[in-house]
């Protein structure tokens, strides 16, 4: 491809980093309101979709995947969705937090390009074709993470949380680092399909799998497990959940999860593929022990902010059962996790910024206690809630259920005994899970307010985040197929360079 062609295909990249810039710029200019600030975040952020959901027409990569620099950047309907769903959680993160961090004398403007700038490295892994670029992705992601998770400085929770964070999310990126160089050692290539190509040599049995290669894949198992908070590898997720400011807490539970998962379907679902009978059944045994932690740790705590902790580590269990389902040959499970992940950025966000705007006036924790009779107090706010929990429970016709079933019928589907036994598991931890998420229902709806504080007032902006999240939650729900087409190309192009 021609030089202008390659910067076509990176241009919403471009625009997004552009736009990080253009926010502090904005702020140096009007320093202390945040309403400039704001505009150029939601005018750069609709851009970058635009140009998101433009540019593969303009470069001929919507019937399949078009390479760029040399086959370092891939333009395909993965990559087209994966975008479009960063470009959406950072959209809902900046309109749930002003009225948080207005409060607490936190900068809005540093706030959003700090996550302007976490979303440029989410959309470099989505469209990542080379090792190198993967792992450049994956550092511009979580970097800006560490900073938002310390970002109320004056919070001794917070810089604890931002510290742990920091330092295991330090130590297992330097131990994925070494599985690429491994990988890189072992194939002679960084490119993924080249990757592909001479693993494919030892799945055919013309080539040793010699203990290089698989200690390449372990290292990359562990690092990966770290990211996306898998059990045993979880425990920064609680104490960094906890201790960062709400907003920031909804965008962690999200936005580097679906941006993890994201490098694991270009890693293992597209280089490491020809080898998936040597990492599926660690794949099975992480998803039945994370799904089962995460959820029987979330039945103790009285803690909201620390229960989706654990019940995010709980959802990471049933997203990699689409991971093991599509490794097992069944495309429906990579649809199942895409269609996932989007179901839960948008019900999860809306939990967090429920709590969020409760916890606008100051002192106001996130235990049980605060949602007790909030029915009575802030009726809206508390049906929203409702939905949002009855979603992630994975009751019908939620985004939350259909998610659930996707990956449940996909492992059926494979007709393998230990995809079916997991699938089993899930299901019995979906109703463990129901116990947790509808005690703060009852508390909402069956206990005396715990406060005679009047209602706040909540700011349009709020509003409008939690207007967008709910009607995603329903319509994702009653209408699954408005996304399920995009679902189905997106998981086509998996592997499909």
């Amino acid at each position: 491809m021609t030089i202008p062609t390659d910067v076509l295909a990176i241009s919403p990249f471009i625009a997004a980093v552009l736009l990080a810039a253009a926010i502090l710029v904005v702020d140096f200019a009007f320093p202390g309101r945040r309403v400039p600030a704001l505009v150029t975040a939601f005018v750069g952020l609709a851009i970058v979709g635009a140009l998101t959901a433009g540019i593969p027409a303009v470069v001929g990569a919507t019937d399949g995947s078009v390479k760029a620099f040399d086959g370092a950047y891939s333009i395909d309907p993965l990559t087209t969705f994966l975008d479009l769903l960063f470009v959406a959680i950072v959209a809902l993160t900046i309109a749930f937090a002003p009225d948080y961090l207005e409060e607490r004398d936190l900068p809005v403007a540093e706030f959003a390009a700090v996550l302007v700038f976490a979303m440029s490295g989410a959309m470099l892994i989505a469209g990542s074709a080379d090792l190198l670029v993967l792992f450049l992705g994956l550092e511009l992601m979580v970097l800006p993470g560490y900073l938002l998770a310390g970002y109320h400085k004056q919070d001794g929770y917070s810089t604890e949380g931002a510290i742990k964070y920091f330092l295991l999310g330090s130590f297992s990126s330097a131990i994925f680092l070494f599985g690429l160089a491994f990988i890189w050692g072992m194939t002679g290539t960084t490119r993924i399909d080249g990757v592909a190509q001479a693993l494919g040599e030892i799945a055919g049995g013309r080539a040793p799998l010699s203990a290089g290669l698989a200690m390449g894949l372990a290292f990359l198992m562990t690092g990966v497990a770290f990211k996306i908070a898998a059990v045993p590898f979880h425990y920064w997720t609680p104490d960094a959940y906890q201790g960062s400011p709400t907003p920031v807490t909804g965008y962690l539970s999200v936005g580097p999860k679906v941006g993890a998962f994201a490098l694991i379907i270009r890693l293992f679902a597209e280089a490491l593929a020809p080898l998936s009978n040597e990492w599926l059944g660690v794949v099975i045994v992480l998803a039945a022990i994370t799904m089962t932690l995460g959820n029987l740790v979330a039945l103790t705590q009285d803690n909201v902010k620390r229960m989706l902790a654990y019940s995010s580590i709980a959802h990471t269990g049933y997203m990699l059962i689409g991971l093991a389902a599509y490794a097992a040959g069944v495309t429906r499970g990579m649809e199942g996790l895409l269609y996932y992940g989007a179901a839960y950025a948008f019900m999860n966000l809306g939990a967090f910024a429920v709590i969020a705007a409760l916890q606008r006036r100051l002192g106001v924790t996130s235990n049980l206690s605060t949602f007790s009779g909030l029915i009575r107090r802030e009726p809206v706010l508390a049906g929203l809630m409702t939905l949002f929990m009855l979603s992630l429970t994975g009751i019908p016709p939620t985004a939350g259920f259909f998610g659930k079933a996707y990956v449940i019928l996909a492992a059926v589907e494979t007709n393998d005994p230990a995809l079916i036994g997991l699938a089993v598991v899930a299901v019995i931890n979906a109703a463990i899970a129901a116990f947790y998420y509808l005690r703060v229902v009852v508390y909402m709806f069956m206990r005396e307010p715990s406060t005679e504080a009047p209602a706040l007032a909540h700011g349009r902006l709020v509003w409008a985040g939690l207007g967008a999240a709910s009607l995603l939650t329903v319509i994702l729900g009653l209408f699954p197929g408005v996304i399920l087409t995009i679902v189905q190309d997106a998981a086509k192009a998996v592997g499909a360079a």
